[in-house]
């Protein structure tokens, strides 16, 4: 449970507050010296640091540089009197997540302090993940959801036995990724691992280029050529895309689960291979199979044991730990110490649909590191594509004035970063003064 600090020289303030938060199933201390507060600060990292602004001996700005200093997640919400706006503002530009101005609402508070909440729950869940990626292999299937659980118990299963493994999901969901990890647990992981995209060559050079050929077997065969079923003997070969596979090609593969041979074109002598075929596809062969776009006995032979990879936004619960994975692997290659992702980013990131699977997840955050000139992953930086168009505000009115214009970007800038005014500022390229000041004019609170 969060811990919260209460800090007010005035017992009657102090004690409505306690209330309210206990009242909210908060476990909270208080204390009305702003020195009692720095010692209870010394002993204990409060998460969570409501405080008064104008104190004897020790005031809320000096809680804020203390506490800040010895927790820098805490956050510090400011109470402040009529009159201290400019003074909350300041402390804000020193690291206050919010204020709140007497007398208040209480429910006012308690949207203030439940949205903090879920801030720092989120920059603790940032922390776990960014703590958990670092054991990572660059070869592992990374996941935490059920399906993927099914997936690693399932390819421990089959990593002993020399059988035949489809893999089927669609683009970008990690299918090499898993063959490479079933190669590399079986016996054969200290031979030769060979793929190959059979959607990407025509018949005569997919022939060519998996049986070999002899010399003279077609226009420039200078040399007889070993093929990838020769080249992987006693290893993996991973024939991906192998739906797009033409019938006559399919036929000379049947061969070779059937009877562990291969013949180089242009010869007539069969040469024996001992590889392991895992084979993907992009598309249901079941159901290719049973349209006769794909041959049956050869589905059968291929399917042994079968494995389902599920799109990521089937497995959403997956996206963060995935995010900071590709973050961490990112930020080592181009040598930037970005070390966390924003939650507004990290809501995107986890509610986009990813038609491009694992893959574009990889590239956003890619590009995502690239273009921060922070520490933290932020909405700037990610892909626009992501984040969607913005719309164009004048599609909306027939005739807009400045002022609503303004006011308009304010509103969408202040959602988009879920009341972060800091950060909204930031991203608007204003001071924070001058955003709260056009706050209290357009009155946005």
């Amino acid at each position: 449970m969060l811990e919260i600090l209460v800090v007010d020289d005035d017992r009657r303030m102090r004690q409505l507050i306690e209330e309210i938060l206990i009242e909210g199933g908060f476990s909270v201390a208080s204390s009305g010296d702003g020195r009692d507060a720095l010692l209870m600060l010394k002993e204990k990292p409060y998460d969570l640091i409501i405080t008064d602004l104008k104190m004897p001996y020790v005031d809320g700005m000096d809680i804020l540089a203390y506490a800040k200093k010895s927790n820098p997640d805490a956050l510090v919400i400011m109470i402040t009197a009529h009159g201290t706006i400019e003074s909350a503002i300041e402390a804000i530009k020193k690291g206050a997540y919010d204020y709140i101005q007497k007398p208040f609402d209480p429910d006012r508070l308690l949207l203030i302090i439940d949205r903090a909440v879920k801030h720092l729950k989120l920059i603790y869940e940032n922390r776990r993940l960014a703590e958990r990626v670092e054991g990572f292999q660059q070869d592992e299937i990374i996941g935490t959801s059920r399906a993927v659980a099914d997936i690693k118990a399932l390819i421990e299963k089959v990593t002993p036995l020399d059988v035949t493994v489809l893999i089927q999901g669609e683009t970008g969901t990690g299918k090499e990724l898993a063959a490479r990890l079933i190669h590399k647990k079986s016996t054969r992981s200290g031979n030769i691992f060979l793929p190959l995209n059979c959607g990407a060559l025509t018949d005569t050079l997919l022939e060519s280029e998996l049986f070999g050929h002899e010399r003279g077997a077609f226009t420039g065969a200078m040399t007889q050529r070993k093929g990838l079923f020769e080249t992987a003997s006693g290893g993996t070969v991973f024939l991906d895309e192998i739906n797009n596979t033409t019938p006559s090609m399919q036929v000379k593969l049947l061969r070779i689960l059937q009877e562990n041979t291969i013949m180089r074109v242009g010869s007539s002598r069969q040469v024996p291979v001992d590889v392991r075929i895992i084979a993907a596809s992009g598309v249901n062969l079941a159901e290719e199979a049973k349209s006769g776009r794909f041959r049956e006995d050869l589905y059968y032979r291929l399917n042994v044991v079968n494995i389902k990879i599920p799109p990521l936004r089937e497995r959403r619960e997956d996206i963060p730990l995935l995010a900071y994975h590709f973050l961490n692997k990112y930020s080592k290659k181009f040598n930037k110490n970005i070390g966390s992702i924003s939650p507004p980013a990290m809501n995107i990131l986890s509610s986009c649909a990813w038609h491009g699977n694992v893959r574009e997840l990889e590239n956003a955050i890619e590009r995502a590191v690239i273009m921060e000139t922070s520490s933290e992953i932020t909405t700037a930086s990610l892909p626009p594509e992501i984040i969607g168009e913005t719309p164009d505000p004048l599609s909306c009115f027939s005739l807009m004035t400045i002022e609503e214009m303004e006011k308009f970007l304010i509103q969408r800038t202040l959602r988009e970063l879920e009341g972060q005014k800091n950060k909204a500022a930031e991203s608007l390229g204003i001071d924070v003064s001058t955003l709260w000041r056009k706050i209290k004019k357009y009155n946005l609170e």
